[in-house]
């Protein structure tokens, strides 16, 4: 009987440390002599400006561009997207591997070594593709960067996008190589 006893009162100790801890916890009442703020449904609600820290680790998102080109030293995300003057550009007319499939961490790579140090000039062709502008993108000496990933085979040509652009470069056994391994259509 006695440890029924000593039971019972430590689980009325718990609820009443549950008990206090939630009266903490809740919505403390106006004092009676303060009246309570009242706003009807017609008033706006006051707008807050957000407060953008100067140490920030995200500054705020870039402007969609006006121009239809792009210049400036290129950042590589994968196979077929890359970032130029703070814009993420999908590369017009190539599908290449995910990070996460065979041959995509090597396409990734391919494209760091072709852009790397250099300036990208990017055409733009109004489309856009999740959330990255579409354009074709060339290096400084005139090349078309889909078309050296391709021609190293490291991508396919976009069918239906690039309406062929880039199928005379796919390397003769590429499709059915990706295709073994799950990779595309």
């Amino acid at each position: 009987m006695e440890l029924f006893g000593a039971i019972a009162v430590i689980g009325f100790v718990i609820f009443l440390i549950i008990k206090n801890a939630d009266s903490k916890n809740a919505p403390k009442a106006p004092p009676a002599d303060r009246p309570t703020p009242t706003r009807s449904a017609a008033a706006p609600r006051p707008q807050r400006k957000a407060i953008v820290s100067e140490g920030a680790k995200h500054p705020p998102a870039p402007e969609i561009p006006t121009s239809r080109e792009l210049k400036g030293k290129a950042w590589v995300i994968d196979g077929d997207t890359i970032v130029v003057s703070k814009v993420k550009v999908r590369l017009a007319g190539i599908d290449a591997p995910e990070l996460n499939q065979p041959w995509g961490q090597k396409s990734k790579w391919e494209m760091v070594n072709l852009c790397k140090g250099r300036i990208v000039r990017v055409e733009l062709t109004g489309e856009t593709s999740y959330d990255r502008l579409v354009g074709t993108c060339y290096l400084p000496d005139g090349r078309d960067i889909g078309a050296e990933i391709v021609k190293a085979g490291l991508a396919l040509d976009g069918g239906h996008f690039s309406k062929g652009k880039y199928e005379q470069l796919e390397c003769p056994d590429m499709r059915r190589k990706l295709k073994t391994y799950g990779r595309w259509r």
